[in-house]
C-alpha cells in the first residue's frame, strides 16, 4: 500500500514514517522545497514537493496512493509570518480532503487533539474541533486520532524541561502544579495510526491517546529529575494571578515559551481513558517514566 503523508518532517511524522517503511508500506510525503534534510530518507519514502496550504501544488500528489496520514499541525501561531490554526489545522485540513477526493484516495487517517471538542475554551482545540468536523462531514473512510502530550526522543516539551533543569537551579512552576497529564509514547501513538490503516474496525471513530498514568505536573517534573539522576527536583510555584498578566504581556514574542492560549490548556489538564485505543490497536501504553528514561539518561 502506498500511503501520502503530511507533516513528515515532524516529531510525530518522523517515527509514523519509520513505522510505516518497517512494515513495507511505501510513504509519499508531502514536504515543502528545501525542507528535504530535516527528514530521513528510508527505503520505501518517496518525495514529493508541496505545500497543504496551496491547493494547485496537490495537483495530482495523491495519484496512485490508498490512504492518506495527515500530521500537519502547529501548536503556536505566528501571524505576521501567515502561521495560523485556521492556516495549518483548517484550510490545510479542507485542502487535502479535497485533493484525496478528487484523485481517488478513499482512506483518510487524522491527527488532533486530546480535549479537542465543540465550544472548547482555547483557539488551538477550536481550530482543531473546526478540522474535525470537516473530516467526519467528508464521505471518505476516516480515523481521528487525539493524543495527549507526546514524549519521545527529539520531543519539545519533556526536552525543554529537561534542559531548563539543567541549568536553573530551581524550577519554576505556574500555579499549584497540580494540573494532570498522562504523556504518551510517539513510537505507540505512530503504532495506531499505522494498525488503523488496515482496520475496518477503526472507520469512522475518534480515539483518545494517552499514557498509562494521570500525573501533576509537578510529578512529571520529578520523573524528568529521576531520570537524570536527581534526588529530587526544587520547585517555585508562582501564583497564577501573578503570571496570567505577565504571559498575556509577553505573549506575541517568539522567545517567551508559553502563551496565553497554551497556559489555558495546561491548566484544563490533558488525561484521557487509553484503554478503548489501547485494546483496539493492541497497544500496551508506555509509562512516562520508563519512556524518558531511554533518552534522557543517555
Amino acid at each position: 500500500m502506498k500511503v501520502f503523508v503530511t507533516g513528515a518532517t515532524g516529531f510525530v511524522g518522523s517515527e509514523i514514517i519509520r513505522q510505516l517503511t518497517v512494515a513495507g508500506y511505501t510513504a509519499r510525503c508531502l514536504v515543502r522545497p528545501g525542507s528535504e534534510h530535516k527528514m530521513e530518507i528510508l527505503k520505501g519514502v518517496e518525495i514529493r514537493h508541496g505545500d497543504a496550504g496551496e491547493p494547485e501544488t496537490l495537483v495530482d500528489a495523491l495519484k496512485g496512493c490508498e490512504a492518506v496520514i495527515h500530521l500537519i499541525g502547529i501548536i503556536r501561531e505566528f501571524p505576521h509570518k501567515g502561521i495560523t490554526f485556521k492556516k495549518l489545522h483548517v484550510d490545510a485540513t479542507r485542502n487535502i480532503l479535497q485533493a484525496a477526493r478528487d484523485q481517488g484516495v478513499g482512506r483518510f487517517v487524522h491527527m488532533s487533539s486530546n480535549g479537542t471538542r465543540e465550544g472548547a475554551t482555547s483557539a488551538y482545540h477550536q481550530s482543531k474541533w473546526a478540522a474535525e468536523e470537516l473530516v467526519r462531514d467528508s464521505d471518505l473512510d476516516w480515523t481521528i486520532f487525539r493524543p495527549s502530550v507526546i514524549f519521545g526522543p527529539g520531543d519539545q516539551f519533556i526536552n525543554m524541561l529537561a534542559d531548563m533543569m539543567h541549568k536553573l537551579p530551581v524550577m519554576p512552576v505556574i500555579g499549584d502544579g497540580t494540573y494532570r497529564m498522562s504523556p504518551v509514547a510517539v513510537e505507540d501513538v505512530a503504532k495506531g495510526f499505522i494498525k488503523s490503516l488496515k482496520q475496518q474496525e477503526a472507520s469512522g471513530q475518534v480515539y483518545h491517546c494517552c499514557g498509562p498514568q494521570a500525573l501533576t505536573y509537578d510529578e512529571i517534573l520529578d520523573e524528568i529529575g529521576r531520570a537524570l539522576g536527581k534526588t529530587s527536583v526544587a520547585k517555585l510555584h508562582h501564583p497564577l494571578c501573578l503570571m496570567k498578566p505577565v504571559i498575556g504581556l509577553l505573549d506575541g514574542f517568539s522567545w517567551f515559551p508559553l502563551t496565553r492560549n497554551q497556559l489555558a490548556m495546561m491548566l484544563e489538564g490533558n488525561v484521557c481513558d487509553p484503554e478503548p485505543w489501547a485494546q483496539t490497536f493492541g497497544i500496551t501504553p508506555t509509562p512516562l517514566p520508563e519512556g524518558i528514561s531511554h533518552y534522557l539518561s543517555s
